[in-house]
C-alpha cells in the first residue's frame, strides 16, 4: 500500500513570522527540536501562541505521527497520549493513520532500511527534503491488525531488551572499577 492511502498527509501550520511564545497563549507549538534522538515528542519547552480562530483543522491529536520532512533525520514521532491543544509547525508533516494501527506506522518509518529508502528520496543539496508527495507515495507492507500488534510488540520488547543489556553494561563496568580501586589502595 501507499502511505498516502493508508493515512492522511498534509503540510504543518505555515507561521508567517518567527514564533514568538506567548505564555497566555492557547496552543502548543511543534517543531522539529522537540523530537529528540530517540524519535520521542518532548513539549514541555515547547513554544505556545495564540491560533487564529477556524485553524482548529490544525490541531493535533493522539495516535497522530509527526515526520521530520527536513534535516539528517526523516523519521516519526509518535503522538501517544493526549497532548492538548497543539499544532504542527512547517515544515514538518503530519501523518494521521486510518487504515494501520499508528505505533505499526512509526515502526516502520523508523525501521533502518525504511531510513535508508527515504534519505534516497530527499532532494537538495545543503538541507535535505522529502516532499509530502514522495512521502505519500511510500510503499508500506500493510499485514493484517493482528500481525501489526504483534510487530509493534515485539519491537517495544527488543528495544526494553537493549535498554537493559545497556543498563546491565553500566552496572557491570561501574562493579569492575569500584573492585579495580578497592584492589589498587589495598597495599597488602
Amino acid at each position: 500500500m501507499k502511505l498516502g492511502d493508508i493515512a492522511d498527509v498534509r503540510m504543518g501550520y505555515p507561521f508567517r513570522s518567527r514564533l514568538e511564545h506567548d505564555p497566555a497563549g492557547d496552543v502548543v507549538v511543534i517543531q522539529m527540536k522537540d523530537i529528540d534522538d530517540t524519535n520521542l515528542l518532548h513539549i514541555e519547552n515547547a513554544i505556545k501562541v495564540s491560533l487564529p480562530e477556524g485553524k482548529g483543522h490544525h490541531l493535533i491529536h493522539e495516535g497522530d505521527l509527526v515526520f521530520r520532512s527536513r534535516g539528517r533525520s526523516n523519521s516519526v514521532a509518535l503522538v501517544a497520549a493526549d497532548i492538548g491543544e497543539a499544532v504542527l509547525a512547517a515544515p514538518m508533516l503530519l501523518l494521521r493513520p486510518h487504515s494501520v494501527l499508528p505505533a505499526y506506522l512509526h515502526w516502520f518509518i523508523n525501521f533502518p532500511a525504511t531510513q535508508a529508502g527515504l534519505a534516497a528520496l530527499a532532494e537538495g543539496t545543503s538541507v535535505r527534503m522529502i516532499s509530502i508527495d514522495a512521502i505519500k507515495d511510500l510503499d508500506v507492507p500493510l499485514p493484517s491488525m493482528a500481525r501489526q500488534r504483534r510487530i509493534v510488540e515485539m519491537a517495544s520488547l527488543a528495544q526494553r531488551e537493549q535498554l537493559l543489556m545497556a543498563d546491565i553494561a553500566a552496572q557491570r563496568k561501574r562493579l569492575t572499577e569500584g573492585v579495580l580501586m578497592r584492589y589498587a589502595k589495598n597495599t597488602r
